[in-house]
């Protein structure tokens, strides 16, 4: 015969019964039962007062909790979080300390609890790290010293039509200073765009970019068209390492988030979209908090440059101790009667040589250095990868063909369109 189980359910039915009969003490009842007899006690209160329900377990959490969120916190974060769904604890958090200041607002996590307790976040998966990269890219002290430009990666609205956006952002404050939908990458068109944001907040010191068209090309120092008009605004040009979109990783982070907030799912057409950008733009700018400034945001930190664009490109000008030559429109300069190919991109501007040597001369155009020209062999030779032509910057000594007294070398790089 098997033994008989029992639950404390049915221990506390059968006290109970026992109890009502009467036919023994509380003091004898508890000793049967091996109870204490403030514990026999307690149950008999809980059956006279709620019935069999009070013989049932409760929760051992406390009834009353001093820092618990009042109903009216926890209802402004919810809706916080429907105005903004791709907002996370610390910018809701900055909201609630902005919108009423005189009120102490939550901790992150506390509304981070809440997020999660509604179902709202969920946790992410642990990834590995990628290293970062240490090469020495200008780091930006202040506004307007180092803006990021790139485009976002193209995509279609629902009509059919090709959006490209294009995103310029300042690399200290954060500040989003142009998110334009274009059709193309044209120059033409790029410029246009560049010419507006550059007349309504002056002129960069210097514009990261990546190594693609039209911000580069495989012309000599990787010229195009737009770094070309760059550097004669007097803005310095810096690229990337190949391969390495962490290098700017900054903006890559901002175009994730762009995408979230515009484009999933995109717009019914270029033109709706384009009024997307520009709703994302101006609560990036002066209403999203930013975790690097505090949960400010960046139009807290940002302000003009200094420098204005004033739309006519200054004449490029080099010390008198420097040779001029003007490039033509086949990309060649003249030599002591012969034409030295530098480079189509550089057609109709001018280059400045600078002796270092017997017959050596360093190639500059405006600020930008672009390689070496031997005078002798009547070649001119970009900077090889390492930033130098040999120990006394010598050029290379490949030999060159000649046809119609043109000396025309094809250079390591070749250029393609912009």
């Amino acid at each position: 015969m098997p033994w008989e189980t029992t639950s404390l359910m049915k221990q506390r039915l059968k006290f109970i019964n026992d109890y009502l009969k009467q036919d023994d003490t509380m003091a004898a009842l508890c000793r049967r039962y091996g109870l204490q007899r403030r514990i026999g006690y307690k149950w008999v209160k809980r059956y006279r007062q709620e019935g069999l329900q009070g013989l049932e377990d409760r929760s051992r959490a406390p009834l009353d909790q001093a820092h618990r969120s009042s109903p009216q916190t926890v209802e402004r974060v919810l809706e916080i979080r429907r105005d903004h769904p791709l907002w996370g604890a610390p910018k809701i958090r900055a909201r609630l300390r902005d919108d009423e200041p005189q009120r102490k607002p939550p901790a992150a996590s506390t509304s981070g609890e809440i997020l999660r307790h509604e179902g709202l976040t969920k946790r992410g998966k642990k990834r590995r790290r990628t290293p970062p990269y240490n090469q020495p890219l200008a780091h930006a002290e202040g506004p307007n010293e180092v803006l990021s430009i790139d485009f976002k990666g193209w995509f279609r609205a629902r009509n059919g039509e090709r959006v490209d956006p294009l995103t310029l952002l300042d690399n200290h404050s954060r500040y989003l200073l142009c998110c334009q939908a274009l059709d193309s990458c044209d120059f033409e068109q790029l410029q246009a765009v560049l010419a507006t944001v550059f007349r309504e907040y002056g002129l960069p010191k210097r514009i990261r970019s990546d190594n693609g068209p039209p911000f580069a090309s495989r012309a000599i120092a990787g010229l195009s068209r737009l770094s070309i008009w760059w550097t004669k605004l007097g803005i310095e040009v810096e690229r990337i390492p190949p391969g390495t979109p962490s290098a700017n990783g900054r903006q890559e982070r901002f175009h994730r988030t762009l995408k979230q907030h515009t484009a999933e799912p995109p717009a019914a057409t270029r033109r709706a979209q384009q009024r997307a950008f520009r709703r994302f733009r101006r609560e990036y700018n002066d209403k999203r908090p930013h975790q690097a400034w505090g949960q400010r945001p960046p139009g807290s930190v940002y302000h003009p440059s200094p420098r204005p664009y004033r739309g006519q490109l200054p004449e490029v000008e080099y010390p008198t101790a420097y040779l001029r030559r003007m490039v033509g429109k086949r990309g060649e300069m003249y030599w002591q009667g012969r034409r030295i190919f530098v480079s189509e991109v550089l057609a109709r501007e001018p280059v400045g040589l600078e002796a270092i040597d017997d017959g050596i001369y360093r190639v500059w155009f405006s600020t930008l250095e672009l390689g070496r020209f031997d005078g002798r062999q009547n070649r001119v030779a970009p900077l090889s990868p390492r930033g130098d032509n040999g120990p006394r910057g010598a050029a290379s000594t490949t030999s060159s063909t000649q046809s119609d007294n043109i000396i025309r070398k094809e250079p390591l790089f070749t250029m393609c369109p912009a």
